[in-house]
């Protein structure tokens, strides 16, 4: 019965880790590029006459 269990294989601990600092690292890229693109790109055409902006009361 012992040759049917499966082989015991890597805890998933350490790559659940490293997912983590990646999905961790590529968000605040993300926020950094946006944030720079934001502050550098201007509009290529200024907002429409029947959009206002938000302001507040």
């Amino acid at each position: 019965m012992g040759r049917h269990r499966k082989p015991a294989g890597p805890t998933p601990l350490p790559t659940l880790t490293a997912r983590r600092r990646l999905a961790a690292g590529l968000a605040g890229a993300s926020a950094l590029v946006a944030t720079f693109l934001v502050l550098t790109v201007d509009p290529t055409a200024p907002p429409a006459p029947d959009r206002t902006t938000a302001t507040a009361p």
